[in-house]
């Protein structure tokens, strides 16, 4: 990454002589996973009820209508991103990357905990639905600094050798939180009839975000109590001026990669539930199962995956799950289709197992691409611009591409096309420097 900024660096804050996994980098990975965990259950929970939400704040004659609408606002939370990235990435730079790590948690797990309190339009109109989108608002103002938070707290507390493993927590956190989301799903529909479901069992998931948001932010807030040191640019605090001077390369490296991750990952947290539900017409309740079960999977590969990550280096690890997807995404999809929810499993998974090597990859090789000085606000960035494009699109996207062309395996086309972008990213990214891995972190 050319820049004729001087970055200055802090010491090495990692153990790097040792053959054994250095105790802080435990710590740190375990704070990362516990925050991704509860802003993919917050954020899903969303997904996974849309079809409930969709009547109660759009209603419309034509359920397919109301659906894309909510599926809109999904979308449109990923627009705050962005910001919330900036504000927090700049004081993260510029302070401390824990604290910050503290109030995302709290923002999110509030703003889902209200989601559930709502009165619905039937109550008081199009209220109901503006306030439904500045909930939606604040989620992505706090999970767009989530993602680059955790992933630059924990890469900068492993050694070289350890980066894949430990990084590896944050997705795998994120994911089981998207199942754990599909699972209060699944164990509230089948605990209620049909029409309580629709009037206040949606509730329940969006409520329960309150004691595990509580759970969560005390782990994180012992483990993140520590200052952690940050650097300056031409002796300076970072600006954000300074994040797109020196980092504009990275950027858009990071943007590519996200676009393929996030594209991919949305594809099968969210909308393949939704697929199967309302386009294929399984049941409820057992596609929530299924949904949980697979997700389940897929987060406990990520940690071997990390493994693997370190021993043939990040960018290779997240090619091969991306040659996977355009290998069997449109198989696995027409296979969904012969009406057996177990095919339809086994196909959703099959498809899933990519996503360990891509979202691993995605969230270890990200902060990689930064100097420390601009590494929180540059890979926020970089990746919500990727999940703009590709990741909160991507449930709407696939149920318009099905509606416009009466293909239900056409949202395959779009995965692949993710898959395809973010072969070119790893091999720009494998290509170039990789500051993240020489500023002061040795092999062990």
């Amino acid at each position: 990454m050319a820049t004729d900024a001087t970055i200055s660096e802090p010491g090495d804050t990692t153990s790097s002589g040792t053959s054994a996994p250095p105790r802080n980098s435990r710590r740190a990975a375990i704070a990362g996973g516990v925050g991704t965990l509860i802003e993919g259950y917050d954020f899903s929970s969303y997904g996974y009820l849309s079809v409930f939400i969709a009547p109660l704040f759009f209603p419309n004659d034509d359920p397919v209508v109301s659906l894309l609408l909510t599926l809109v606002v999904f979308a449109t939370a990923y627009l705050a991103r962005p910001l919330g990235g900036i504000a927090f990435g700049l004081v993260g730079d510029r302070v401390d990357r824990g604290k910050v790590l503290v109030v995302t948690i709290l923002l999110m797990g509030t703003a889902t905990t209200l989601i559930g309190l709502l009165p619905t339009n039937a109550t008081i109109g199009v209220s109901a639905t503006v306030l439904l989108i500045l909930l939606r608002l604040v989620q992505g103002f706090s999970v767009g600094a989530e993602v680059a938070g955790a992933a630059t707290f924990v890469s900068e507390a492993a050694p070289n050798r350890f980066k894949a493993r430990f990084g590896a927590f944050n997705p795998a956190g994120a994911t089981f939180g998207f199942g754990l989301a599909a699972a209060v799903a699944g164990l509230t529909s089948a605990l209620t009839s049909a029409e309580q479901m629709a009037e206040w069992g949606w509730r329940i998931p969006f409520l329960l975000s309150l004691p595990l948001t509580v759970v969560c932010f005390l782990i994180r807030r012992r483990i993140t109590n520590e200052a952690h040191p940050v650097a300056t640019v031409d002796g300076k605090k970072t600006s954000l001026i300074d994040v797109i001077r020196v980092g504009w390369r990275g950027i858009l490296k990071g943007a590519g990669l996200s676009a393929a991750v996030n594209g991919t990952a949305y594809f099968g947290l969210t909308y393949v539930s939704i697929h199967l539900i309302q386009r294929l017409e399984y049941p409820k309740t057992a596609v929530y199962w299924v949904t949980t079960a697979v997700v389940m999977v897929t987060a406990l590969l990520m940690l071997p995956v990390g493994r693997l990550g370190d021993r043939v280096d990040l960018p290779k690890l997240g090619a091969i799950g991306m040659v996977g997807y355009l290998a069997v995404t449109w198989v696995g999809m027409w296979l969904m289709g012969f009406g057996s929810l177990a095919l339809a499993g086994v196909a959703f998974l099959v498809i899933m197992v990519n996503s360990a090597f891509l979202q691993v990859t995605g969230y270890a090789l990200s902060p990689e691409i930064y100097p420390r000085a601009i590494r929180f606000t540059g890979m926020s960035l970089g990746w919500n611009i990727g999940v703009i494009v590709a990741g909160g699109t991507a449930p709407a996207l696939c149920v318009w591409l099905v509606e416009a062309t009466g293909n239900p395996t056409s949202p395959a086309f779009f995965v692949m096309l993710a898959a395809a972008i973010g072969l070119v990213s790893v091999w720009a990214i494998a290509r170039g420097p990789r500051p993240g891995r020489t500023e002061g972190t040795t092999s062990a």
